[in-house]
C-alpha cells in the first residue's frame, strides 16, 4: 500500500493550470503510483514499471482519453 501523507507526489509541467485533468506520480518506489491529483486523499493505481510505460506511450499516441 502506498501512503498518500508519506509520498513525495509530483505534477507534470504539462498539466498546466486547468487541474481538469491532472495525475500526480510518487517516484522512489518499485512500482510506479499514480493518483488523481483532485482527489489527493483518495487511492492510487499502481502500476507495474512496463505497464507504466504502455500505459504513457498509449497516452502520447492518442489511443487514451480525448
Amino acid at each position: 500500500m502506498i501512503s498518500s501523507e508519506r509520498t513525495g507526489w509530483f505534477k507534470s509541467s504539462y498539466s498546466g493550470g486547468s487541474q481538469a485533468e491532472c495525475l500526480e506520480v510518487a517516484p522512489g518506489h518499485p512500482d510506479v503510483p499514480v493518483r488523481d491529483s483532485k482527489t489527493a486523499a483518495g487511492p492510487a493505481l499502481v502500476f507495474s514499471r512496463s505497464g507504466w510505460a504502455v500505459f504513457v506511450t498509449a497516452v502520447k499516441g492518442g489511443q487514451i482519453g480525448a
